[in-house]
């Protein structure tokens, strides 16, 4: 279908393929090398073991729906009934497919702020909706927003503002000063919220991941989605959640009932355990990714990128044109023959690709001895039209 034909193989797809035919090292696509706490692991053997092999509920097993309701009131004081307002989906993924396709009518208009994750711009297409970007810029060392722009982007046909905080693939962590002017904006023009909150416990230098669902007037106005994904280091379990009043989830459950109907079982259970038990391991891990991005951070200073330390997520933006480069795609596509690394250029995930053509992220998620070896290589990256390496 038209709306569909600009969406052909994802960027992540394309540069795990190029990873592993040229050997390269991946820094591309945000999966962790190592895997998730042991205990969790055992939890979704034993319950394939114990026979949770056939169809769950479809709003999900009530353990893990009722493990977070207990981790929303826990961290956030949101009280979510786990028999209405909570929804088992596949991945975080499905979840913002889900309710896009639930809250727009075609026509509709659906702000997101970019650089933004590419299935967001699909499934605003999927639903006929149209997607009004906000760009984020650097500032002061990080990426923002205009609250000009942001007002600006709203007209009679917008329903709702994606947001992203710890955003991919910036690793801006929203103040709560930007989420104050996105409420306001909800509230006075009665739009909603649709928060992807992913990397909701993968923060840095005790930078606090506040939900926009806990300022004034946003509870009833806001989808909260996550995952235990990037949280316990499990992306391949694709197990995620959507919070909010049970009306709006009422609305996402009828579209996601005709995506996958259910969630498999065993990762479910496994999610729920690691919401009770695991959240020390999880302050492992976030102290762990702390330094290796520091690790990351420093080596491609030295390799001659300009670097913005991200406050959260799996990823560190660069921008290129110090190194004399200056189109990202270009670059990434020929790196694994320069440098035997694999990156993801930034720029496909602006509706206006040239506003970030001399960005490129990649992925600090990999064990100390990957990303030494990635910096090394890239220590040698050749400049341009010199023939030089550094």
């Amino acid at each position: 279908m038209a709306r569909m034909r600009g969406f052909g193989t994802t960027i992540f797809a394309e540069m795990s393929a190029l990873a592993a035919r040229t050997g390269s090292i991946n820094l591309g696509q945000g999966f962790p090398d190592t895997d998730g706490p042991p205990a969790m692991l055992e939890r979704a053997v034993s319950a394939i073991r114990e026979g949770a092999n056939q169809y769950p509920p479809g709003p999900g097993v009530p353990e893990l729906r009722q493990a977070v309701s207990e981790h929303r009131k826990d961290h956030y004081g949101l009280g979510y009934d786990p028999d209405g307002e909570i929804l088992v989906t596949v991945g975080a993924t499905e979840a913002i497919a889900a309710t896009i396709l639930a809250l727009c009518e075609p026509g509709d208009e659906v702000i997101a702020f970019e650089p933004y994750y590419d299935s967001y711009a699909a499934s605003v297409a999927l639903a006929g909706a149209v997607l009004r970007p906000v760009t984020l810029r650097p500032d002061g060392g990080r990426f923002t927003f205009d609250p000009a722009e942001l007002r600006a982007a709203v007209g009679p046909r917008t329903r709702l503002i994606l947001v992203n905080s710890p955003h991919n693939p910036t690793g801006t962590v929203f103040t709560r000063a930007e989420l104050e002017e996105i409420a306001t904006l909800c509230r006075e023009r009665d739009l909603l919220a649709v928060t992807d909150e992913v990397y909701e416990h993968l923060t840095f230098d005790g930078v606090e991941h506040i939900p926009a669902a806990t300022l004034p007037g946003m509870r009833e106005r806001t989808v909260m989605i996550s995952s235990a994904g990037k949280t316990f280091s499990v992306t391949g379990w694709k197990t995620g959640w959507v919070c909010g009043p049970a009306e709006l989830v009422r609305a996402v459950q009828t579209v996601k009932q005709f995506l996958t109907f259910t969630a498999a079982a065993p990762w479910q259970l496994a999610a729920a355990h690691a919401l009770r038990h695991e959240l020390g391991w999880v302050a492992s891990l976030r102290a762990d990714l702390e330094s290796k991005r520091d690790r990351l951070t420093a080596g491609l200073s030295a390799a001659g990128f300009e670097v913005y330390r991200p406050a959260g997520t799996y990823f560190v933006q660069t921008d290129i044109r110090p190194l004399g480069f200056t189109d990202g795609l270009a670059l990434t596509r020929e790196l694994p023959s320069l440098a035997g690394v694999v990156a993801i250029p930034t720029q496909v995930f602006y509706a206006r690709p040239e506003r970030g053509r001399h960005f490129v992220r990649f992925a600090f998620c990999k064990k100390n001895e990957v990303i030494d070896e990635a910096v090394t290589r890239l220590t040698r990256l050749t400049r341009p039209g010199t023939g030089d390496s550094r």
